[in-house]
């Protein structure tokens, strides 16, 4: 439907300041001015009117009227919503961080047209003194035993199964490679029979007494393994059954690990010698370590920095973040729960959900603040320089990467995510750190 052109003239406001983030404006819009708004859009409407008996563009005014019914004061109270909301806004001084919420009855012509709005704005929030706050900082010391752990780890992940002498008896730790088939009183039974399969004895991956019955096999033996399918086994056709599985041995392997030496190294890529691996496990543990460790010493800024601090969050700015949230999850999740799990779990969120989208928003807001009082902004450069480092993590081509934020808008998000991060080491740099022993989890 078409848009009126006036611009009413005649605006009075009044504010209610429902809490410091809630506002409630009663504007008023003059009689004179709601005319004008009625003629305006009978006029755009009579210019596409098509009614019998009449020519184009000169249909009455009553019959518009009839034509259009209710939807035509609909129309007439969004367009004078739309023309003077934003100037009673201006006039209150307020600064809505959501779209205001509308409160209105139809116009009406020869009568003021009264409507209220709903403005949420954000609190005023007073810093401390940053200099009062505390943090902690986990060490990010990393010990020869850690590197050793990790250069086993390694180790194990080369490892290779050499077949075993035919008369070489299997033990736990040994890999069998069997063919059986089960039976569950002399009835093979759907999923009970395979070849070549490739098993760990002690490793419990098969239902209990299974393995232990091939412990002291040989290669080419044949066995009937005689076990008891458990009570809660997840085929219920099966739970609580007693079955046979005529088992034969066909390999005994071990485990065979390669020797930590600069020829273990050569075999990892672009290494001459196992010292150079070892320093880049080192450099590798360290990294993750200073990333934790900053996490941490974030965290604890924050978690003072809230405490210091008291402010009303717009309520709405937290159904927006806690909405987010919740789209994220299942974008994650997707596909990879089943469907009935997945929406039990987003309606966990939704109900319990909005303590921690509300902790968001408060630090967004504090963040804020602190760039602000310090004058913290991203520069066009810095942007470029993330999208850059975007574009490497992701293996884009960086031009490509600043195209697509320049297309998308993603430009002012990466921004604040760039000021963001200067209003954290902000905080680092003017409050009162304490070095910390790292926890076993960092």
């Amino acid at each position: 439907m078409a848009e009126a052109d006036h611009d009413p003239a005649d605006l009075r406001v009044e504010t209610n300041e429902i809490t410091p983030v809630i506002h409630e404006l009663s504007v008023e819009v003059d009689a004179g001015d709601v005319n004008a708004a009625f003629a305006e859009v009978v006029k755009q409407l009579r210019k596409g009117a098509r009614v019998k008996g009449f020519r184009p563009g000169k249909v009455p005014t009553h019959v518009i009227k009839q034509m259009y019914g209710a939807s035509l004061g609909e129309e007439i109270e969004r367009s004078l919503v739309a023309k003077t909301l934003p100037r009673a806004i201006e006039q209150a001084g307020l600064r809505p961080v959501v779209e205001p919420q509308i409160e209105a009855e139809l116009p009406v012509e020869g009568k003021a047209f009264r409507y209220k709005a709903r403005i949420e704005v954000k609190p005023e929030v007073e810093l401390p003194d940053l200099e009062m706050l505390s943090g902690v900082r986990p060490s990010v010391e990393v010990d020869e035993d850690e590197v050793l752990s990790e250069l086993e780890s390694l180790r194990e992940r080369q490892e290779i199964w050499v077949e075993e002498p035919e008369e070489t008896l299997a033990e736990n730790g040994h890999q069998v490679t069997i063919d059986f088939v089960g039976s569950i009183d002399g009835v093979t039974f759907e999923g009970g029979s395979a070849e070549g399969v490739e098993l760990e004895l002690g490793s419990g991956r098969m239902i209990p007494g299974f393995e232990e019955q091939l412990v002291g096999a040989r290669s080419g033996e044949e066995r009937d393994l005689e076990v008891s399918f458990p009570e809660d086994y997840g085929n219920a056709e099966l739970a609580g059954k007693a079955a046979v599985f005529a088992s034969t041995v066909t390999a005994i392997k071990r485990r065979e690990l390669p020797e930590l030496d600069d020829d273990f190294a050569k075999d990892l890529g672009d290494f001459e010698t196992l010292d150079e691996v070892r320093q880049k496990i080192r450099e590798g543990l360290e990294a993750r370590r200073r990333e934790a460790s900053d996490r941490e010493l974030h965290r604890s800024l924050l978690d003072d920095l809230v405490t210091r601090t008291s402010f009303e969050v717009p309520p709405t700015m937290v159904e927006r973040q806690l909405e987010n949230q919740i789209q994220q999850f299942e974008q994650q999740m997707k596909g990879r729960v089943p469907e009935e799990d997945l929406r039990a779990r987003l309606a966990q969120m939704r109900e319990e959900g909005w303590e921690a989208a509300k902790r968001r928003v408060q630090e967004a807001l504090l963040l804020e603040a602190v760039a602000a009082r310090a004058g913290l902004e991203a520069s066009e450069e810095e942007i470029d320089a993330r999208l850059d480092e975007m574009a490497a993590a992701q293996g884009v081509d960086p031009k490509m990467m600043r195209d697509m934020a320049a297309a998308q808008g993603w430009r002012p998000a990466v921004a604040a995510e760039i000021v963001d991060r200067k209003a954290l080491d902000h905080l680092v740099e003017h409050a009162r750190i304490s070095e910390i022993e790292a926890s076993d989890d960092a």
